[in-house]
């Protein structure tokens, strides 16, 4: 069928941006997660969920990435190991729920991807961005770029870093507009690449990326359910 990504910054509301439309689409669509925060997904292999369990204990962030460069030494082959297991099985995964999206695409359904590894991992590890980066990042990166999938559409939810600092209060201003300019990099990178002002209201802004995705599977939308008095969603 068709696969959608929306990505943004963190505060640009594209959780729940994405549960809205995957109700209102007039066709069968499944959400699909491909970020980093595994916290944020209940699909991942076992691999993974072990993995993930294993940092927590340790009070690690929960992802499978980021590895400094190893110290010289015994210790730092080990490190290396280890590194190179850990993204083994981060690209598994990554490519482990690529397999659940084409399970879907093949039975008819529309795909929506809430973000993308290519997307998020575009500035760091595929035109390499961040100086002395390890070979893991080298490598996560070129494998990205040949042969990672590309979605049919990608929707950016655009706003300011003053707007998305508000919304989260995380991160700094500067990290959150570079990332921006980062994401708006990649208008050059996909073929079907699609900007949507993510300051505007929460139905605002699904109702065009609703257009936008019935407009490449031929569908007109559903209308939505009015909402209860006093309602209101928050961007996520």
């Amino acid at each position: 069928m068709t696969s959608i990504a929306i990505i943004g910054p963190d505060g640009a509301g594209k959780s729940t941006v994405v549960a809205r439309v995957v109700e209102r689409l007039p066709v069968p669509a499944r959400r699909i997660y491909m970020g980093v925060n595994l916290e944020a997904s209940r699909l991942m292999l076992p691999t993974t969920r072990l993995a993930l369990e294993v940092k927590r204990r340790r009070g690690g962030r929960p992802d499978m990435v980021g590895s400094g460069t190893a110290p010289a030494g015994r210790r730092g082959l080990l490190r290396e190991a280890r590194s190179g297991l850990r993204l083994a099985n981060w690209m598994a995964e990554e490519w482990f729920r690529q397999a659940v999206a084409w399970y879907h695409e093949r039975r008819g359904r529309v795909v929506l991807f809430d973000r993308h590894f290519l997307c998020d991992y575009y500035a760091n590890d595929v035109i390499g961005r961040r100086p002395g980066r390890p070979w893991t990042s080298r490598l996560h990166g070129r494998v990205l770029q040949r042969w990672f999938p590309r979605p049919d559409v990608v929707i950016y939810l655009d706003a300011p870093a003053e707007v998305l600092f508000a919304r989260k209060g995380e991160s700094t201003i500067e990290a959150l507009e570079q990332k921006r300019r980062e994401f708006l990099e990649l208008e050059a990178v996909f073929d079907r690449f699609r900007v949507v002002d993510a300051t505007r209201s929460t139905d605002a802004v699904v109702d065009e990326v609703l257009e936008i995705i019935t407009n490449a599977v031929g569908r007109p939308a559903a209308s939505p359910e009015p909402a209860p008095d006093g309602y209101r969603e928050d961007a996520a």
